[in-house]
């Protein structure tokens, strides 16, 4: 069990929220459902009250707590890609979903969460010694919607204008 698990607070949609999440990545499962043992606050007695499950091996937790809770930027869930197919996959899940696209390859699912959908080469360009090619990767990411790898490269190559 890890000392450090998510919890993200839901209205009684902790189930649905915890199986869309699931289905976006491999290795990814519901791992457990706590139902209510009595009425509460957060629902009657058997209805779902906490969801343990991982999204890319990531343990995370889903708690029907009683009330709508909004998030914010302060925190959010970041999903490194491979490739540009698997932001693409990704990205068009949430959106699919009800999700809202947002600046800087940030987008929030239909619960309001805000995730980071970043290719793993973005880290590469970052911690890269040529801090001019890492400072063009970020200006083209400033510009970015969704994060496009290509043109992302081609910026920290000096091959586009960033």
């Amino acid at each position: 069990m890890s000392k450090l698990v998510p919890c993200m607070w839901f209205d009684g949609d902790a189930e649905d929220a915890a199986k869309f999440y699931v289905s976006l990545l491999p290795n990814s499962e519901i791992t457990h459902v706590q139902r209510n043992v009595s009425d509460g606050p957060s629902g009657k007695e058997g209805s779902v009250l906490v969801v343990e499950f991982q999204v890319a091996g990531q343990p995370l937790v889903a708690l029907n707590g009683g009330m709508k809770m909004e998030y914010t930027h302060a925190i959010s869930l970041m999903i490194h890609c491979d490739d540009q197919a698997q932001v693409d996959s990704v990205w068009n899940a949430f959106l699919t979903h009800g999700g809202k696209e947002e600046k800087c390859g940030w987008v929030r699912d239909r619960w309001g969460v805000a995730w980071q959908v970043v290719p793993k080469v973005m880290f590469e360009f970052l911690s890269s010694p040529d801090k001019a090619a890492a400072a063009r990767a970020i200006q083209a990411m400033m510009k970015m919607v969704k994060l496009d790898v290509e043109t992302l490269r081609r910026a920290f190559e000096g091959k586009s204008a960033a």
